[in-house]
C-alpha cells in the first residue's frame, strides 16, 4: 500500500547561510541571527572543502542553536547530514540524491526541496514528490560561479502555476523586491547576500519579514 503524505509547510521565509561570499559570520552566528530576524527556516549550505565530520558538527550545532526558536533547520545537498542532525530537511539539486532515495532515508515528515530554473524542470522535479521547490536565480546570483541564466518574474508566475507545490524564490532578493515577487503567487523567498552581507543580519532579516508579511496582507486581505 503507497503512504499517504500530507502536504508539509516549508515556510516562507528562508535564510542561506554563506560564509564564502563573507568572512565576518560563521554559519552558526548567521543561523542565530536569522531566526533572531524571523526566519522560518535557515538553510545551511557549504559547497566548500569540508569534510562529512565538519558538516556533522556544525549541523548538529546549528541545529542545537535552533532548537529553542520557531525556525528549523534545513540542510542543503546531504540527506545523510540532514538525516544525521535530525535536520527538519534536506534541499536536493539536479546532482543530489533521487528524492525517492532521500524519502526512504528521511521518512515522510521530513522536509524535501527540489531546484528549478527553468519552467520544464520545475514540472518534472515537481512531480519527484518534492514539499516545495526553489525556483531561479529571480533576479541573478553573486553565490554561485557557474549561475543559471536570470529567470525573471514572468518565469516564476508559470512556474506557479504550472505546479501544485510551494514555489520559494531565490537571486538576489531583496526587502526592496519582495512585494514583486511574492505578487507573481510565490510561497515564499530564500535570501541569501541581503541578510548575509549585511551589516547587522538581524535587521535585515527583519525587513525581508516585514516585507513578506506585508505581501501576504495585501493578497490575503
Amino acid at each position: 500500500m503507497t503512504e499517504t503524505r500530507h502536504p508539509i509547510d516549508p515556510g516562507r521565509l528562508h535564510v542561506l547561510t554563506d560564509v564564502h561570499i563573507q568572512e565576518r559570520f560563521g554559519h552558526l552566528e548567521l543561523a542565530g541571527f536569522a531566526a533572531a530576524g524571523g526566519a522560518d527556516v535557515v538553510q545551511y549550505r557549504d559547497k566548500g572543502s569540508l569534510t562529512t565530520r565538519e558538516l556533522l558538527g556544525m549541523g548538529k550545532a546549528i541545529r542545537d542553536v535552533l532548537d529553542s526558536t520557531s525556525c528549523r533547520l534545513i540542510v542543503d545537498d546531504r540527506a545523510d547530514v540532514a538525516l544525521a542532525v535530525a535536520a527538519a530537511g534536506v534541499h536536493l539539486g539536479r546532482n543530489d540524491l533521487p528524492v525517492a532515495t532521500a524519502r526512504r532515508m528521511l521518512g515522510a515528515d521530513v522536509i524535501i526541496g527540489g531546484t528549478a530554473n527553468s519552467l520544464e524542470e520545475a514540472q518534472a522535479v515537481a512531480a519527484t514528490g518534492v514539499d516545495y521547490l526553489g525556483v531561479g536565480p529571480i533576479y541573478g546570483t553573486r553565490t554561485k560561479a557557474d549561475p543559471a541564466p536570470v529567470m525573471g518574474l514572468e518565469t516564476l508566475a508559470a512556474i506557479v502555476q504550472a505546479v501544485g507545490i510551494p514555489v520559494i524564490a531565490i537571486g538576489s532578493i531583496t526587502a526592496d523586491r519582495i512585494g514583486e515577487v511574492m505578487a507573481t503567487g510565490a510561497y515564499g523567498v530564500a535570501v541569501v547576500s541581503a541578510v548575509v552581507n549585511d551589516a547587522d543580519p538581524v535587521a535585515a532579516t527583519l525587513r525581508c519579514r516585514e516585507a513578506l508579511d506585508a505581501a501576504l496582507a495585501r493578497s490575503h486581505p
